[in-house]
């Protein structure tokens, strides 16, 4: 199909990523070489790499990003394995709590680790209950080690990402492949690096850029770990010297150029290859039934892996229900008033009605985007629907602080774009939604077109000759038949929304139009209550994204994976 129709709902979604999504990134970049009288530059670029603080911000970023996604790997790769190709004890169980630690961004998990790891926190009291310290005497484990406890943090909180890949990689190898390997005296590990590593490498280049991407611009955790020295929060710090200077343009540019440079590096090295299988009922992977012994080892390590990600949860979870947690292994008080407070307090449900608003409406443009994507890239020849395909799939790969900057700089005194966020009196909301739609639209985009290429085109063909347009064909007989995928991918997009890290706390900038990641983030500089009425806004959040996540698992099941490819 290459009608008239088909080519201008294609210019539409061209016209709209090429407002809101490349043009963002290029005002960026061209702010970054002019300097404050307008004239061409690279003074600003020599600045940074001149000054030691920054040079020190881009190489601690780096060892972060290259530290966290190490371990997510170490992590996240034999669970993924054990799953794709052993029975054990509890397995389904498991499928679903590595789901959760997605619920809720390293940047909330890292108030209940710091909770837990203070000098004052949990461990230490532990550790003095059981005479490993003397009375008095503390570890101040977050004070010289804030590196690895952002690692940490990081792996334990986007390993499901790169498992949920993995697992879709390995199950999709066809078991023939490991009979003749073994044939040619291939067994074991030899098997494992040399037959199934090599087949699953798209799988696990896809996961892998996600989380090295998103570890590398991490803004919310080194934020709340006080960590500064590091290229996003010397960005954020930069936020109230941008109508001036040009410094902190070129220091999102320099981070754009270093993920993009790695995405492709990484893309031409390890993403290029992909093996066809065989069909389906050929090479479905059978599942083997592991002895005693080894379904207690999968058991400890899945048990292991899911209390320590689950750890930063379970200590927000007790902030929010206590009323007094200093210096002892559990909270002293316990109490309810926490969650009344986070539902009644002025900052707390405006947010939550904030982020509803924005992430509903950001979700209907994504849906409405993601059907006509998906239908022009399945449904029809229209020449650069492949192109479209991989564009909408770029957000995934840019920086959410990249794009949050651009629509900053898009939007400044006497740019074009400025009615979206006046300077004289700043309303994002627009920009809010906006800003979630585009980085959320992979999530839906993938859904539909995976839902789209597993139904027939003939139930269309056979509505259009009973008289149906193409339109009403697609309106009243496909999309209904896809909607456990829209509905899917809705789902992830939405939740993903709802707790937006780099978007809100960047582009809000009074209370009332205060998402609830930085309604969080302010309540934590409170004096008093302030951590306690945080953590119960970040309970509230959990409850609600675990109803989302849940349902996108069950709507999904194993092809959840796919949602995250790039």
């Amino acid at each position: 199909m290459r009608s008239a129709g088909a080519y201008g709902l294609m210019g539409l979604v061209l016209a709209f990523l090429g407002l809101f999504f490349i043009y963002p990134i290029f005002e960026v970049i061209k702010d970054a070489f002019v300097d404050t009288s307008g004239a061409f530059s690279v003074a600003y670029f020599k600045e940074i790499f001149a000054d030691p603080l920054y040079r020190a911000g881009l190489m601690n970023a780096f060892k972060l990003a290259c530290a966290s996604t190490l371990l997510t790997f170490l992590i996240a790769t034999p669970m993924a394995w054990a799953s794709s190709r052993y029975a054990f004890w509890g397995k389904s169980f498991f499928g679903l709590l590595i789901l959760l630690p997605i619920m809720l961004p390293p940047f909330v998990g890292a108030i209940g680790v710091k909770h837990i790891l203070g000098q004052y926190g949990a461990l230490n009291s532990l550790l003095q209950s059981i005479g490993v310290l003397a009375e008095g005497h503390t570890i101040d484990w977050l004070g010289a080690q804030r590196f690895w406890g952002i690692v940490v943090l990081n792996a334990l909180s986007l390993y499901p990402i790169l498992y949920l890949n993995q697992l879709a990689a390995f199950s999709n190898i066809d078991t023939s492949l490991d009979d003749a390997a073994a044939n040619l005296g291939c067994s074991g590990w030899q098997k494992f690096w040399r037959v199934h590593v090599p087949l699953a490498r798209s799988g696990m280049f896809a996961g892998g850029t996600i989380v090295f991407i998103w570890t590398f611009t991490e803004l919310g955790v080194p934020l709340i770990f006080d960590y500064r020295v590091v290229t996003p929060v010397q960005i954020f710090d930069g936020l109230k010297d941008m109508g001036s200077s040009p410094l902190p343009y070129a220091l999102v540019t320099i981070l754009f150029v270093i993920t993009t440079l790695l995405y492709l590096l990484g893309k031409g090295t390890l993403g290029k290859a992909r093996y066809a299988m065989m069909a389906k009922a050929s090479s479905q992977v059978t599942e083997t039934r592991l002895s005693k012994a080894a379904q207690a080892l999968c058991v400890t390590g899945f048990s292991l892996v899911t209390a320590l990600a689950l750890l930063p949860h379970i200590g927000v979870i007790f902030i929010a229900f206590s009323s007094d947690w200093y210096g002892s292994i559990f909270p002293t008080g316990w109490t309810l008033q926490n969650f009344e407070l986070a539902l009644g307090h002025r900052l707390t449900l405006a947010s939550i009605q904030n982020s509803l608003i924005y992430s509903l409406l950001a979700i209907a443009l994504n849906v409405a985007i993601g059907l006509i994507v998906g239908f022009l890239v399945v449904r029809t020849r229209v020449p650069g629907r492949a192109f479209l395909d991989a564009l909408t799939m770029l957000p995934l790969a840019v920086p959410g602080i990249v794009v949050a900057f651009g629509y900053l700089a898009m939007t400044q005194h006497g740019d074009f774009f400025s009615f979206l966020n006046p300077p004289d009196a700043p309303n994002p909301i627009v920009l809010l939604i906006i800003a979630y739609a585009v980085r959320k639209l992979p999530f839906v985009v993938r859904s539909v077109v995976a839902g789209l290429e597993q139904t027939s085109e003939t139930y269309e063909e056979a509505a259009m000759s009973l008289g149906a347009t193409r339109l009403r064909a697609l309106l009243l007989v496909t999309f209904p038949l896809i909607t456990a995928s829209i509905l899917a991918g809705a789902l992830l997009a939405f939740s993903q929304s709802m707790l937006e890290v780099s978007d809100s706390l960047i582009l809000a900038s009074k209370q009332e139009h205060y998402p609830i990641t930085k309604a969080i983030y302010d309540l934590l500089g409170f004096l008093g209550d302030g951590k306690f009425i945080a953590s119960a806004l970040g309970v509230w959040a959990m409850v609600l994204l675990a109803l989302a996540i849940g349902g996108a698992s069950v709507l999904l099941g194993r092809k959840l994976g796919a949602v995250f490819r790039i």
